[in-house]
């Protein structure tokens, strides 16, 4: 298997794709050290052969998009630890062949996605679940331009905008797509029916309900509470092909650097979530592989 054989766009006009879940979790059941600023991203500059394994551990449970490990990999947090751009570059650009690599050996069709994780990912202080930097749309776009020329040089097959947390830094992701070809996606991370920065979804979602690059339109990092109603409202924006991939329930203490995890399990309400108009589903924190088989095995949308 080389790969996927169509666009991504295509295969969501089609029905039911599903995603991988959370690398950070994998890594960590993988024996790896994510302590620091980089995250995952350590990993991928001193351990790539654990991300290559990490991805494989998903196309071998049924994923059908591999998310690359280059979430939290920035110019500016690199280059504070040592890091030249070129070396950066280099590093996305390995993100992104990793992942391939993982696709072309699975045993059925697989995308890549290039993760372009928000502004906040980097810094590691958790303030991409507050959001509002105290930057301009247009100093946000100027930090995620390179970033994403560098991805789209390595050739995935789809731009993950992620775990966005508020319209301005969406502006601006929609800023810099616009000066490219590429299709993405675009999710805000939500809690209680708005954005993480307390923006209304109805607003957000609109800002992209028009964007011709982007093919689907949603939320992730997120309680799985919070999807349905996110969903619906995303349906009542726009006609795009929708995605969800939530946390497993389990809430993120910053100031601690750990989880929280639910009370007690409770199943996905997927059948709901296709209704809405789900199209990409997948898991975000905390759900490893075998969460995404019960994905593949559960209803999909047709």
């Amino acid at each position: 298997m080389t790969r996927a054989s169509g666009p991504l766009a295509g295969a969501l006009a089609r029905g039911t794709v599903v995603l991988d879940g959370g690398l950070s979790n994998q890594l960590a059941d993988q024996g790896c050290d994510l302590s620091g600023g980089l995250w995952t991203a350590r990993v991928l500059t001193e351990r790539p052969e654990q991300v290559a394994a990490a991805h494989t551990a998903y196309a071998r449970a049924g994923a059908q998009v591999l998310t690359t490990a280059s979430y939290q990999v920035g110019y500016e947090a690199f280059a504070a630890r040592g890091h030249d751009r070129r070396a950066t570059t280099a590093l996305l650009h390995r993100s992104v062949a990793l992942a391939a690599r993982a696709a072309e050996a699975a045993g059925h069709e697989v995308w890549v996605a290039a993760s372009v994780g928000p502004y906040g990912a980097v810094l590691a202080d958790g303030s991409e679940y507050r959001g509002r930097y105290g930057l301009t749309v247009r100093q946000l776009a100027a930090f995620h331009r390179p970033r994403v020329e560098a991805l789209l040089a390595a050739g995935p097959d789809v731009l993950a905008l992620e775990t966005v947390p508020d319209p301005d830094e969406a502006e601006a992701l929609l800023t810099v797509l616009a000066e490219t070809r590429a299709p993405a996606w675009l999710s805000y991370t939500v809690a209680g029916g708005r954005t993480r920065s307390g923006a209304p979804l109805s607003e957000a979602f609109a800002l992209a309900a028009s964007a011709p690059q982007i093919i689907a339109l949603g939320v992730n990092c997120c309680d799985p509470a919070d999807v349905l109603p996110a969903l619906e409202t995303a349906s009542a924006a726009t006609a795009k092909p929708l995605l969800a991939y939530p946390n497993d329930g389990s809430v993120w203490d910053a100031a601690t650097g750990t989880w929280h995890p639910p009370a007690a399990h409770t199943p996905w309400p997927t059948a709901a979530w296709y209704r809405a108009g789900a199209r990409l589903v997948g898991g975000c924190c905390r759900v490893g592989p075998a969460g995404i088989t019960e994905l593949t095995r559960g209803p999909r949308a047709a």
